[in-house]
């Protein structure tokens, strides 16, 4: 039977999905990062699955969703502070492999991330900093922090929207990224799996930029070619298919293995 519990690990609230039979077992670890405006329990499908497989999987609710939503705060609030709750989902990823590992319920070994579109995102800026990554999945992310992050603010200024911040807030941002975008530390993959999804009708994350990346690095994986894929759907746009989803966990029982 596969158990859903409500945990709170230094106030980080999330959902930990496992087999009831390896409850207190070292198992192999996946956590799985949600979208903007999205929570938590919205991917309890993809955890399901990847308990069924034997995986601890843990979901954490980023700042301002779920049950971390400020009351009161609208959503184009929310949109303002997206690169400091992608910045600070990265810290918190390793709060929760540290609680879970000094409770002996992980194997730190074979530790998995992945994540749906700002999910994605913050899965492959951690690739920059967590060695403890052994396999990553991108569901509608992209690497280039500062590339989108300027593709953003033209989007807002071409709808006629002004933005409440001076250019210097801009900047300071955009310094902040750089250790953590992935288009400038490629290196950082160190021939660990990566698999990308996306869909080439996505309006809101641009498959191009994406797209752009797996090819750049792929020669970094020309003696393994095995660990670095990507699908392609050509009629999707900002949803993944199904076939995202088996490819997922397909994924994980390969390389976590």
């Amino acid at each position: 039977m596969i158990i859903v519990e409500n945990r709170c690990v230094e106030q980080i609230p999330v959902l930990h999905i496992v087999n009831r039979e390896l409850l207190y077992d070292k198992l192999p670890f996946v956590m799985f990062v949600h979208g903007f405006t999205s929570a938590k329990e919205h991917n309890l499908h993809y955890a399901y699955l990847l308990a069924e497989k034997g995986f601890r999987v843990v979901l954490p609710e980023a700042a301002y969703h779920g049950e971390r939503h400020a009351e009161g705060l609208k959503t184009e609030e929310i949109a303002l502070n997206f690169w400091n709750i992608v910045l600070q989902t990265i810290d918190e990823l390793d709060i929760l492999r540290q609680y879970f590992d000094s409770a002996n319920l992980i194997d730190a070994n074979r530790i998995g991330l992945v994540g749906t579109s700002m999910g994605g995102m913050v899965t492959l800026g951690s690739l920059t900093r967590y060695q403890w990554i052994k396999a990553a999945v991108s569901l509608m992310g992209m690497p280039q922090y500062e590339k989108y992050a300027l593709w953003q603010l033209e989007m807002l200024k071409q709808q006629g929207i002004k933005l409440p911040i001076q250019q210097e807030e801009i900047n300071a941002m955009l310094e902040k990224l750089k250790p953590v975008d992935l288009s400038k530390h490629p290196e950082s993959l160190d021939n660990r799996p990566l698999l990308f999804w996306h869909g080439k009708q996505d309006h809101i994350v641009p498959f191009s930029y994406t797209y752009d990346f797996y090819e750049k690095v792929k020669p970094l994986y020309k003696k393994t070619p095995e660990k670095l894929h990507f699908i392609i759907d050509d009629k999707s746009g900002h949803k993944v298919s199904r076939e995202g989803l088996l490819k997922t966990v397909d994924w994980f029982d390969t390389f976590l293995v």
